[in-house]
Protein backbone atom coordinates (compact mmCIF):
# COMPACT_ATOMS: atom_id res chain seq x y z
CA UNK A 1 0.00 0.00 0.00
CA UNK A 2 1.59 3.79 -0.88
CA UNK A 3 1.30 5.24 2.29
CA UNK A 4 2.05 8.60 0.86
CA UNK A 5 -0.72 11.32 1.75
CA UNK A 6 -2.72 12.23 -1.69
CA UNK A 7 -4.94 15.31 -2.88
CA UNK A 8 -7.93 13.19 -1.93
CA UNK A 9 -6.75 12.38 1.96
CA UNK A 10 -6.45 16.35 2.53
CA UNK A 11 -6.76 19.62 1.41
CA UNK A 12 -4.25 21.10 3.35
CA UNK A 13 -0.96 21.53 1.90
CA UNK A 14 1.10 22.31 4.94
CA UNK A 15 0.67 18.31 5.96
CA UNK A 16 1.50 17.25 2.27
CA UNK A 17 5.39 17.46 3.53
CA UNK A 18 7.21 17.03 0.29
CA UNK A 19 10.68 15.22 0.64
CA UNK A 20 13.06 17.41 0.57
CA UNK A 21 15.24 17.06 -2.73
CA UNK A 22 18.26 14.83 -2.98
CA UNK A 23 21.38 16.24 -2.34
CA UNK A 24 23.73 16.52 -5.34
CA UNK A 25 27.67 16.50 -6.04
CA UNK A 26 28.18 19.01 -8.88
CA UNK A 27 31.05 17.57 -11.24
CA UNK A 28 29.43 19.42 -14.23
CA UNK A 29 30.52 22.85 -13.66
CA UNK A 30 28.53 26.21 -13.10
CA UNK A 31 25.23 25.03 -14.47
CA UNK A 32 22.48 27.00 -13.83
CA UNK A 33 20.24 23.91 -13.28
CA UNK A 34 22.20 23.21 -10.50
CA UNK A 35 22.56 26.44 -8.67
CA UNK A 36 25.86 27.37 -10.90
CA UNK A 37 28.29 27.72 -7.82
CA UNK A 38 28.64 28.20 -4.05
CA UNK A 39 28.28 31.82 -2.99
CA UNK A 40 31.45 33.16 -1.83
CA UNK A 41 31.92 34.19 2.06
CA UNK A 42 32.17 37.79 1.30
CA UNK A 43 29.12 37.94 -1.57
CA UNK A 44 27.15 35.74 1.17
CA UNK A 45 27.95 38.49 3.94
CA UNK A 46 27.12 41.31 1.69
CA UNK A 47 23.62 39.87 0.62
CA UNK A 48 22.79 38.89 4.42
CA UNK A 49 23.64 42.58 5.68
CA UNK A 50 21.96 44.00 2.90
CA UNK A 51 18.69 41.70 3.43
CA UNK A 52 18.26 43.50 6.56
CA UNK A 53 17.99 47.20 5.32
CA UNK A 54 16.44 50.01 3.37
CA UNK A 55 18.28 51.12 0.09
CA UNK A 56 17.71 53.72 -2.82
CA UNK A 57 18.21 51.09 -5.57
CA UNK A 58 19.31 53.86 -8.06
CA UNK A 59 22.48 54.88 -5.60
CA UNK A 60 23.31 51.53 -5.15
CA UNK A 61 23.33 50.81 -8.57
CA UNK A 62 25.62 53.85 -9.37
CA UNK A 63 28.05 52.09 -6.35
CA UNK A 64 27.85 48.68 -8.38
CA UNK A 65 28.08 50.78 -11.72
CA UNK A 66 31.54 51.63 -10.13
CA UNK A 67 32.41 48.34 -9.08
CA UNK A 68 31.85 47.04 -12.59
CA UNK A 69 34.11 49.95 -14.00
CA UNK A 70 36.87 49.13 -11.84
CA UNK A 71 36.97 45.17 -12.95
CA UNK A 72 36.24 45.34 -16.47
CA UNK A 73 37.56 48.91 -17.75
CA UNK A 74 34.20 49.62 -19.13
CA UNK A 75 33.08 53.22 -18.81
CA UNK A 76 29.96 51.48 -16.83
CA UNK A 77 27.65 49.18 -15.49
CA UNK A 78 24.72 48.18 -13.69
CA UNK A 79 23.14 44.80 -12.35
CA UNK A 80 20.66 43.01 -13.48
CA UNK A 81 18.27 39.83 -12.40
CA UNK A 82 20.79 37.42 -14.24
CA UNK A 83 23.17 36.95 -17.30
CA UNK A 84 19.48 36.46 -19.71
CA UNK A 85 17.95 39.13 -18.56
CA UNK A 86 20.54 41.50 -19.11
CA UNK A 87 21.06 40.35 -23.05
CA UNK A 88 17.20 40.80 -23.20
CA UNK A 89 17.67 44.37 -21.29
CA UNK A 90 20.59 45.44 -23.28
CA UNK A 91 18.88 44.76 -26.72
CA UNK A 92 15.81 46.97 -25.54
CA UNK A 93 18.31 49.55 -24.84
CA UNK A 94 19.40 49.34 -28.28
CA UNK A 95 16.09 49.88 -29.82
CA UNK A 96 15.04 52.57 -27.29
CA UNK A 97 17.84 54.73 -26.15
CA UNK A 98 17.03 56.79 -22.92
CA UNK A 99 13.69 57.43 -24.65
CA UNK A 100 11.40 57.07 -21.70
CA UNK A 101 7.86 57.04 -23.67
CA UNK A 102 10.26 54.23 -26.37
CA UNK A 103 10.84 52.33 -23.04
CA UNK A 104 7.24 51.82 -21.89
CA UNK A 105 6.20 51.49 -25.01
CA UNK A 106 7.97 47.71 -25.72
CA UNK A 107 7.35 45.11 -27.14
CA UNK A 108 5.72 47.39 -29.42
CA UNK A 109 8.81 48.52 -31.35
CA UNK A 110 6.41 50.03 -34.31
CA UNK A 111 8.91 53.07 -35.59
CA UNK A 112 12.10 51.70 -33.77
CA UNK A 113 14.73 49.82 -35.45
CA UNK A 114 14.32 46.44 -34.36
CA UNK A 115 16.01 43.74 -35.94
CA UNK A 116 18.96 42.27 -34.07
CA UNK A 117 21.95 40.63 -36.60
CA UNK A 118 23.73 37.27 -34.75
CA UNK A 119 25.92 34.61 -36.49
CA UNK A 120 24.19 31.81 -37.20
CA UNK A 121 26.11 29.48 -35.22
CA UNK A 122 25.46 31.44 -32.38
CA UNK A 123 22.02 30.80 -31.99
CA UNK A 124 22.06 28.02 -29.79
CA UNK A 125 20.14 27.04 -26.54
CA UNK A 126 21.93 27.57 -23.09
CA UNK A 127 18.63 26.21 -21.04
CA UNK A 128 16.54 28.61 -23.37
CA UNK A 129 16.93 29.68 -26.60
CA UNK A 130 19.57 32.94 -27.20
CA UNK A 131 17.12 33.99 -29.63
CA UNK A 132 13.88 33.98 -27.30
CA UNK A 133 15.61 36.22 -25.11
CA UNK A 134 15.97 38.75 -27.93
CA UNK A 135 12.83 38.51 -29.20
CA UNK A 136 10.45 38.84 -25.71
CA UNK A 137 12.19 42.15 -26.48
CA UNK A 138 9.94 42.90 -29.39
CA UNK A 139 12.88 42.59 -31.83
CA UNK A 140 13.23 40.19 -34.35
CA UNK A 141 16.68 37.93 -35.17
CA UNK A 142 18.59 38.25 -37.99
CA UNK A 143 20.72 34.88 -38.69
CA UNK A 144 23.50 36.36 -40.84
CA UNK A 145 25.16 32.69 -42.60
CA UNK A 146 24.88 29.04 -41.60
CA UNK A 147 25.46 27.53 -38.42
CA UNK A 148 28.85 26.02 -39.34
CA UNK A 149 30.07 28.93 -41.90
CA UNK A 150 30.12 32.79 -41.53
CA UNK A 151 31.75 35.05 -43.87
CA UNK A 152 32.36 38.56 -42.64
CA UNK A 153 29.82 39.35 -45.96
CA UNK A 154 27.03 36.94 -44.33
CA UNK A 155 27.13 39.53 -41.61
CA UNK A 156 27.32 42.92 -43.63
CA UNK A 157 24.82 41.59 -45.86
CA UNK A 158 22.26 40.86 -43.00
CA UNK A 159 22.81 44.68 -41.66
CA UNK A 160 20.19 47.23 -43.01
CA UNK A 161 18.14 50.06 -42.28
CA UNK A 162 16.26 48.68 -39.02
CA UNK A 163 19.44 47.23 -37.52
CA UNK A 164 19.55 48.24 -33.95
CA UNK A 165 22.30 45.62 -33.08
CA UNK A 166 24.75 42.57 -33.23
CA UNK A 167 24.74 39.84 -30.67
CA UNK A 168 28.18 37.94 -30.18
CA UNK A 169 28.08 34.77 -28.06
CA UNK A 170 30.99 33.35 -26.52
CA UNK A 171 29.76 29.62 -24.94
CA UNK A 172 31.00 26.45 -25.60
CA UNK A 173 27.76 26.23 -27.02
CA UNK A 174 28.47 28.06 -30.21
CA UNK A 175 29.72 26.72 -33.33
CA UNK A 176 33.16 26.61 -32.69
CA UNK A 177 34.19 26.26 -36.24
CA UNK A 178 33.64 29.15 -39.21
CA UNK A 179 32.50 31.79 -37.21
CA UNK A 180 33.57 35.28 -37.36
CA UNK A 181 36.03 36.79 -34.50
CA UNK A 182 34.84 39.28 -32.19
CA UNK A 183 37.39 41.57 -33.86
CA UNK A 184 36.44 40.86 -36.95
CA UNK A 185 32.15 41.61 -35.87
CA UNK A 186 33.41 44.84 -34.17
CA UNK A 187 35.41 46.23 -36.80
CA UNK A 188 32.43 45.40 -39.54
CA UNK A 189 30.12 47.20 -36.89
CA UNK A 190 31.85 50.33 -36.66
CA UNK A 191 31.80 50.48 -40.31
CA UNK A 192 27.91 50.34 -40.32
CA UNK A 193 27.48 52.85 -37.02
CA UNK A 194 26.14 49.57 -35.32
CA UNK A 195 26.52 47.97 -31.53
CA UNK A 196 27.60 44.99 -30.25
CA UNK A 197 26.53 43.54 -27.95
CA UNK A 198 28.39 40.35 -26.07
CA UNK A 199 26.90 37.31 -24.17
CA UNK A 200 30.32 36.15 -22.40
CA UNK A 201 27.88 34.71 -18.92
CA UNK A 202 30.32 31.78 -18.28
CA UNK A 203 33.61 33.41 -19.11
CA UNK A 204 36.44 34.25 -16.90
CA UNK A 205 37.30 37.48 -18.91
CA UNK A 206 36.38 40.46 -17.39
CA UNK A 207 38.01 42.51 -19.69
CA UNK A 208 38.71 40.96 -22.93
CA UNK A 209 35.15 41.81 -25.01
CA UNK A 210 35.40 45.20 -23.40
CA UNK A 211 38.92 45.65 -24.90
CA UNK A 212 37.99 44.50 -28.28
CA UNK A 213 35.34 47.16 -28.60
CA UNK A 214 32.21 45.86 -27.59
CA UNK A 215 29.90 48.50 -26.86
CA UNK A 216 28.20 46.16 -23.93
CA UNK A 217 29.07 42.85 -22.33
CA UNK A 218 26.78 40.41 -20.44
CA UNK A 219 28.33 38.25 -17.62
CA UNK A 220 26.77 36.00 -14.79
CA UNK A 221 27.32 36.68 -11.38
CA UNK A 222 26.52 33.50 -9.76
CA UNK A 223 28.86 31.22 -12.45
CA UNK A 224 32.61 31.79 -12.40
CA UNK A 225 32.55 35.04 -9.55
CA UNK A 226 30.91 33.05 -7.10
CA UNK A 227 27.96 35.72 -6.08
CA UNK A 228 24.44 35.84 -5.82
CA UNK A 229 22.07 35.06 -8.82
CA UNK A 230 22.57 38.32 -10.85
CA UNK A 231 23.69 39.40 -14.30
CA UNK A 232 26.37 41.91 -14.93
CA UNK A 233 26.23 44.38 -17.87
CA UNK A 234 29.20 46.63 -18.86
CA UNK A 235 30.11 49.10 -21.57
CA UNK A 236 29.91 52.65 -22.66
CA UNK A 237 27.94 54.96 -20.31
CA UNK A 238 25.28 55.89 -22.90
CA UNK A 239 24.58 51.57 -23.74
CA UNK A 240 24.75 50.92 -20.13
CA UNK A 241 22.22 53.94 -19.28
CA UNK A 242 19.89 52.90 -21.79
CA UNK A 243 19.80 48.95 -20.39
CA UNK A 244 19.55 50.14 -16.85
CA UNK A 245 16.31 52.65 -17.66
CA UNK A 246 14.24 49.21 -18.89
CA UNK A 247 13.93 48.94 -15.14
CA UNK A 248 10.94 51.42 -16.16
CA UNK A 249 9.32 49.25 -18.22
CA UNK A 250 10.50 45.51 -19.41
CA UNK A 251 13.32 45.01 -16.65
CA UNK A 252 10.53 45.41 -14.24
CA UNK A 253 10.13 42.40 -14.95
CA UNK A 254 13.54 40.94 -14.39
CA UNK A 255 14.46 42.75 -11.46
CA UNK A 256 16.86 42.35 -9.26
CA UNK A 257 16.82 42.79 -5.50
CA UNK A 258 18.86 44.69 -3.19
CA UNK A 259 20.65 41.48 -1.80
CA UNK A 260 21.71 40.40 -5.65
CA UNK A 261 23.06 43.82 -6.08
CA UNK A 262 25.54 44.18 -2.99
CA UNK A 263 26.68 40.58 -3.29
CA UNK A 264 27.57 41.15 -6.35
CA UNK A 265 29.23 44.18 -6.01
CA UNK A 266 31.55 42.14 -3.39
CA UNK A 267 32.11 39.11 -5.87
CA UNK A 268 33.70 41.49 -8.40
CA UNK A 269 35.54 43.14 -5.26
CA UNK A 270 36.50 39.73 -4.51
CA UNK A 271 37.55 38.21 -7.51
CA UNK A 272 40.31 40.83 -8.50
CA UNK A 273 41.56 39.42 -4.37
CA UNK A 274 41.34 36.01 -5.46
CA UNK A 275 44.79 33.47 -5.72
CA UNK A 276 43.76 32.01 -9.28
CA UNK A 277 46.97 29.85 -8.81
CA UNK A 278 45.70 28.51 -5.77
CA UNK A 279 42.50 27.35 -7.30
CA UNK A 280 44.15 25.52 -10.18
CA UNK A 281 46.37 23.49 -8.48
CA UNK A 282 43.82 22.54 -6.49
CA UNK A 283 41.88 21.78 -9.32
CA UNK A 284 44.75 19.99 -10.96
CA UNK A 285 45.02 17.52 -7.87
CA UNK A 286 41.75 16.66 -8.10
CA UNK A 287 41.77 15.59 -12.12
CA UNK A 288 45.72 13.74 -10.88
CA UNK A 289 43.21 11.95 -8.29
CA UNK A 290 40.47 10.43 -10.86
CA UNK A 291 43.16 9.56 -13.25
CA UNK A 292 44.77 7.59 -10.41
CA UNK A 293 41.79 5.92 -9.78
CA UNK A 294 40.22 5.23 -12.98
CA UNK A 295 43.29 5.21 -15.60
CA UNK A 296 42.85 1.23 -15.12
CA UNK A 297 38.58 1.34 -15.44
CA UNK A 298 37.73 -1.32 -18.33
CA UNK A 299 36.15 0.51 -21.03
CA UNK A 300 37.06 3.80 -20.15
CA UNK A 301 39.92 6.50 -21.94
CA UNK A 302 41.40 9.38 -19.70
CA UNK A 303 42.39 12.51 -21.30
CA UNK A 304 42.63 16.52 -19.83
CA UNK A 305 40.80 18.99 -22.51
CA UNK A 306 41.33 22.47 -21.92
CA UNK A 307 38.15 24.78 -21.75
CA UNK A 308 36.88 25.57 -25.18
CA UNK A 309 36.56 29.80 -25.13
CA UNK A 310 39.83 30.00 -23.46
CA UNK A 311 38.47 29.69 -19.28
CA UNK A 312 41.22 28.80 -17.26
CA UNK A 313 39.63 25.10 -16.43
CA UNK A 314 40.66 22.04 -16.97
CA UNK A 315 38.21 19.08 -17.04
CA UNK A 316 38.79 15.23 -17.31
CA UNK A 317 37.34 13.78 -20.81
CA UNK A 318 36.33 10.28 -19.98
CA UNK A 319 35.53 8.91 -23.54
CA UNK A 320 33.26 6.08 -22.50
CA UNK A 321 34.05 2.60 -24.69
CA UNK A 322 31.42 -0.28 -25.35
CA UNK A 323 33.50 -2.44 -22.85
CA UNK A 324 32.51 -0.41 -19.88
CA UNK A 325 29.30 -1.58 -20.53
CA UNK A 326 27.08 1.16 -20.36
CA UNK A 327 26.19 4.13 -23.35
CA UNK A 328 28.10 7.14 -22.08
CA UNK A 329 24.43 8.76 -21.23
CA UNK A 330 23.39 5.85 -19.12
CA UNK A 331 26.66 6.56 -17.20
CA UNK A 332 25.93 9.76 -16.44
CA UNK A 333 22.27 8.92 -15.92
CA UNK A 334 23.33 6.10 -13.45
CA UNK A 335 25.81 8.38 -12.13
CA UNK A 336 22.69 11.19 -11.37
CA UNK A 337 19.86 8.18 -10.08
CA UNK A 338 22.42 7.67 -7.00
CA UNK A 339 21.72 9.29 -3.08
CA UNK A 340 23.84 11.74 -3.13
CA UNK A 341 22.93 12.46 -6.80
CA UNK A 342 26.42 12.70 -8.84
CA UNK A 343 25.99 15.53 -12.01
CA UNK A 344 28.58 15.34 -14.54
CA UNK A 345 28.95 17.16 -17.60
CA UNK A 346 26.82 15.56 -20.59
CA UNK A 347 26.15 17.90 -23.23
CA UNK A 348 28.56 15.86 -25.70
CA UNK A 349 27.27 12.39 -24.45
CA UNK A 350 25.95 11.45 -28.13
CA UNK A 351 29.92 11.37 -28.69
CA UNK A 352 30.42 9.30 -26.41
CA UNK A 353 31.80 11.54 -23.67
CA UNK A 354 31.61 12.63 -20.56
CA UNK A 355 33.43 15.24 -18.75
CA UNK A 356 34.12 15.51 -14.91
CA UNK A 357 34.36 19.34 -13.98
CA UNK A 358 36.67 20.35 -11.10
CA UNK A 359 35.62 23.46 -10.17
CA UNK A 360 33.06 23.53 -7.87
CA UNK A 361 34.26 19.86 -5.41
CA UNK A 362 36.24 19.50 -2.62
CA UNK A 363 38.41 16.95 -2.68
CA UNK A 364 36.18 14.77 -0.10
CA UNK A 365 33.55 15.22 -3.37
CA UNK A 366 36.13 14.38 -5.82
CA UNK A 367 36.58 11.02 -4.25
CA UNK A 368 32.89 10.08 -4.57
CA UNK A 369 32.46 11.05 -7.58
CA UNK A 370 35.49 8.01 -8.67
CA UNK A 371 34.42 5.73 -6.11
CA UNK A 372 30.80 6.39 -7.61
CA UNK A 373 31.92 6.27 -11.31
CA UNK A 374 33.98 2.77 -10.80
CA UNK A 375 30.87 1.03 -9.24
CA UNK A 376 28.74 2.00 -11.74
CA UNK A 377 31.01 0.23 -14.16
CA UNK A 378 32.18 -2.32 -12.36
CA UNK A 379 28.32 -3.13 -11.80
CA UNK A 380 27.13 -2.99 -15.42
CA UNK A 381 30.14 -5.26 -16.59
CA UNK A 382 29.12 -8.02 -14.16
CA UNK A 383 25.43 -7.68 -14.71
CA UNK A 384 25.31 -6.80 -18.19
CA UNK A 385 22.60 -4.76 -18.25
CA UNK A 386 23.71 -1.59 -19.85
CA UNK A 387 23.61 -0.63 -23.63
CA UNK A 388 20.00 -0.79 -24.00
CA UNK A 389 18.96 2.80 -23.92
CA UNK A 390 19.25 4.62 -26.74
CA UNK A 391 20.05 8.60 -26.96
CA UNK A 392 16.54 9.03 -28.37
CA UNK A 393 14.94 7.02 -26.01
CA UNK A 394 16.64 9.18 -23.17
CA UNK A 395 15.83 12.50 -24.83
CA UNK A 396 11.59 11.38 -24.28
CA UNK A 397 11.97 10.85 -21.36
CA UNK A 398 13.69 13.97 -20.46
CA UNK A 399 11.09 15.54 -22.13
CA UNK A 400 8.70 13.72 -20.43
CA UNK A 401 10.28 14.60 -16.85
CA UNK A 402 10.10 18.11 -17.53
CA UNK A 403 6.31 18.27 -18.48
CA UNK A 404 5.27 15.92 -15.51
CA UNK A 405 7.06 18.77 -13.25
CA UNK A 406 4.42 19.60 -10.38
CA UNK A 407 2.69 16.64 -11.00
CA UNK A 408 0.53 15.32 -7.82
CA UNK A 409 2.37 12.32 -7.71
CA UNK A 410 6.04 14.13 -7.64
CA UNK A 411 4.51 16.08 -4.68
Amino acid sequence: MDDRPSMAMTNDPIALSPPKPKPIINAAGTMTWLGASRMIPDALEAATDMAGRFVDIDSLQLVASRAIARATGAEAGCITGCSAAGLSLSVAGAMTGANLARIERLPDVDGLKDEVVVQAGHLVNYGAPIAQAIRLTGAKVIAAGSAARVEEYNIADAIGERTAAIVFVISHHVVQEGQTPLADVVALARAHGVPVIVDAAAEYDLEGPIKAGADLTVWSSHKFLGGPTAGIVAGTRERVKATYLQNRGLGRHMKVGKEGIAGTIAALEAWSRRDHDAVAERECALLDDWEGALEELQGLTLSRHKDWTGNPVVRLKIDVGPDSGLYAWELADRLAARNPAIIVRDDLVEHGTIYLDPCNLSEAEGAIVSSALRAEVERACRKGDGRVMTLAARRRAKAEAARAWGDPVLL
